[in-house]
């Protein structure tokens, strides 16, 4: 285990965490890394690890994580979670402490699925090109799904600000999507892509698709415009690597 998964398990700790937060997060240390890409450079990338959660406490982070995209993370309140789950206030307390637990370890599985997701999509990709479309694929599901996901995404960002807690979080979400971007581009430099800086690369890909949702999000009509938003991300970010389409 590395020392920043120790240094954050202490920290929830000395704030009243729980076992979910302490178990929520693992990266991989130098004993048990491997990496995710053949040749000189490849790096072992830290990994998210979806809470280890009772099916009750599963029912309770699914009930947050909706009404984190309804309300907003500072509207929604443990009784909201509470009155949607059909349980008593005292039992959401009982499984986790504070309402900052609850967020917290709420995010981490979300993000947990949309990294795996997004790396199952590009590990069945073979061509440079198809890898970038299944990345895309994997992130851009449905109208819906992706509007409840960057709400809440965009909350965390913010609580990241001025949070210790969520930047720590964010910050290891952030490293794991731009290092699976990284491994995807360098599968294709020097043949189909034209990247001088392989993490600039990946930084650029990732700015892309979060730039395209964040326009989206504005959108009046954003059920009907989901798939011209997902089109004209994947041509954006296929120009931006230099490959042809």
């Amino acid at each position: 285990m590395s020392s920043e998964a120790n240094t954050l398990g202490a920290v929830a700790a000395q704030r009243g965490g729980i076992g979910l937060l302490a178990r929520g997060l693992r990266l991989r240390g130098p004993a048990e890394a491997t990496a995710v890409a053949d040749g000189p450079g490849s790096k072992a990338l830290p990994e998210l690890v979806q809470p280890d959660a009772t099916p009750e406490q599963e029912r309770l982070i699914r009930t947050a994580y909706r009404l984190i995209g309804m309300k907003g993370m500072h509207r929604m309140t443990l009784q909201n979670v509470a009155d949607e789950a059909q349980v008593s206030k005292a039992l959401v307390l009982y499984h986790f402490k504070t309402k900052e637990n609850l967020v917290l370890v709420t995010m981490r599985w979300v993000l947990a699925q949309v990294a795996e997701r997004v790396a199952a999509g590009i590990a069945a990709a073979e061509a440079p090109e198809d890898k970038v479309r299944a990345a895309i694929d994997a992130i851009f599901v449905d109208p819906l799904r992706n509007r409840n996901f960057y709400l809440a995404y965009t909350d965390l960002i913010a609580h990241a600000a001025r949070n210790d807690r969520f930047s720590e979080l964010n910050g290891t979400f952030r490293t794991i999507v731009n290092g699976a971007y990284a491994e995807l581009i360098r599968s294709g430099m020097g043949r189909t892509f034209r990247v001088d800086d392989l993490d600039e690369a990946a930084m650029g890909f990732r700015a892309l698709i979060d730039g395209f949702f964040v326009q989206w999000l504005e959108e009046d009509d954003w059920q009907r415009l989901h798939a011209t938003y997902k089109a004209a991300c994947t041509r954006a970010v296929l120009t931006y690597l230099g490959a042809a389409h």
